[in-house]
């Protein structure tokens, strides 16, 4: 095994993963103010309705099939009764779509970035390189399923005998870069360019990922007291919002008569 093989497929995946871990640690023990997406809602909304639902959905659509594909093994599959034709069909076409959502939502976010004033100039340089890095594995993630699933064959390429178990041997600390020799060009470079991205993730505002609210919508409701401006700080009854509030009545006195 070349020195330059192990120092791609065997070092640089250690690294990545080494920074990506302890740099989350740092970022949250120590710039806590800075853990946000520092959102820019308020400058425009239109293009950031549409983009980033397709965006997050669609990445999460992306992770969830990396995850099948390259951690659980292919033998597990089969036993549940999985073949490679159905397997293959799954993986290629749902894949396809959640990658072209997200392809699509990062463009318009990118593009809001770019061409609304405000959010321009909010935006960092690492801002700018974050988006590099991350339309980069995208890109060459699609076009490794484009060029080796889609117009690939029956099967396409079967990444699941050699990539997915380089992965797991890294996790095993017991790597084998000799699984990547005869893996396509599209794959070593969309694997590369992740794990680039993952070791620049802690930096950036990507971090967001581990703060998603996930319980927002169990979360109880805001309990919200009204101030009584005649009762100084006593609660009252609330008011059901959707009641029109109707004018406090005035007493009118009639004028009083006065004998002549």
């Amino acid at each position: 095994m070349s020195a330059a093989s192990t120092l791609l497929w065997v070092v640089f995946p250690y690294v990545a993963m080494a920074v990506f871990v302890v740099g989350t640690f740092w970022r949250y023990r120590y710039d806590k103010f800075g853990w946000t997406t520092r959102s820019s809602e308020l400058y425009e909304k239109n293009v950031l309705r549409l983009g980033s639902p397709l965006f997050h959905f669609g990445i999460i659509f992306v992770a969830l099939g990396h995850f099948m594909g390259l951690l659980v093994p292919k033998s597990w599959t089969e036993a549940v009764g999985i073949g490679p034709t159905f397997y293959h069909a799954i993986a290629t076409y749902m894949g396809s779509v959640a990658a072209l959502a997200t392809i699509v939502g990062l463009a318009l976010l990118i593009y809001r970035r770019r061409v609304t004033g405000p959010v321009f100039l909010a935006t960092t340089r690492v801002d700018k390189l974050m988006y590099v890095l991350l339309a980069v594995p995208i890109l060459l993630g699609s076009w490794a399923t484009v060029q080796t699933q889609l117009l690939g064959g029956e099967h396409g390429y079967d990444y699941r005998e050699t990539i997915s178990p380089w992965l797991r041997s890294l996790f095993y600390l017991s790597p084998k870069p000799e699984l990547m020799a005869g893996v396509p060009l599209a794959f070593k470079l969309h694997i590369a360019a992740a794990f680039l991205l993952f070791a620049v993730w802690p930096f950036t505002r990507l971090v967001h990922a581990f703060s998603a609210p996930v319980q927002y919508s169990t979360r109880p409701y805001i309990v919200y007291r009204s101030r009584d401006a005649g009762h100084g700080t006593g609660a009252r009854e609330p008011r059901r919002g959707w009641e029109p509030s109707v004018a406090p009545k005035t007493r009118r006195d009639r004028p009083s008569s006065t004998s002549t």
